[in-house]
């Protein structure tokens, strides 16, 4: 596992080389994703093509696995902004619906960084297969100054106000996924 300084020294080398070549990696895998889904020649991602994709489609989640989904806020009259295209990582249950880490309140390297302080004993192992799953728990993410800036990132979400179904992220998929501009915001009018 890459220290903490170690990926934020190697993350700001990449900013200053350009980001480019993440995000040009970040977009080649989801227009890819898109040319599976829907079986044309895509120029480009959008949130719709991501969502065709009926081999990652779920109807519910799972603990410590990683999606995408459709999202109306429950509370949107009174947030100040909220992603209607969230990237979570649900991490415990509640009657009607979950607390989960939506990815997108941090900015890209930040996700990453995240991601690499989780992979340092809060998964279920370091295979990056289907067997994956992250294992921090609210507490965990309270208690632990690695998972620091996770925090920013825990909401919970209601099951009446998903308005997809969930777009289960491969764990091989993951640093690609955090990349991706997919998050759609809207703020309080």
């Amino acid at each position: 596992m890459e220290s903490d300084r170690d990926l934020l020294e190697r993350l700001r080398r990449e900013i200053r080389e350009g980001v480019v070549g993440k995000t040009a990696a970040a977009a080649d895998w989801l227009v890819s994703k898109a040319r599976q889904a829907v079986g044309l020649d895509t120029s480009g991602y959008t949130r719709r093509s991501i969502m065709r994709n009926r081999e990652a489609q779920r109807t519910r989640t799972m603990i410590g696995e990683v999606y995408f989904y459709g999202y109306d806020a429950q509370q949107k009259a009174t947030l100040p902004y909220w992603d209607a295209f969230p990237l979570v990582i649900p991490i415990e249950r509640y009657s009607g619906g979950f607390l989960g880490m939506n990815l997108h309140y941090l900015i890209p390297p930040e996700r990453a960084i995240l991601l690499n302080a989780l992979s340092g004993g809060h998964m279920t192992n370091n295979k990056y297969d289907s067997s994956t799953r992250i294992t921090a728990t609210y507490q965990t993410i309270v208690r632990a100054s690695k998972l620091e800036r996770a925090k920013p990132t825990i909401h919970r979400y209601l099951y009446s106000h998903v308005r997809t179904k969930f777009i289960y992220v491969h764990p091989s998929e993951w640093d690609a996924a955090v990349y991706l501009p997919a998050a759609k915001w809207h703020r309080k009018k």
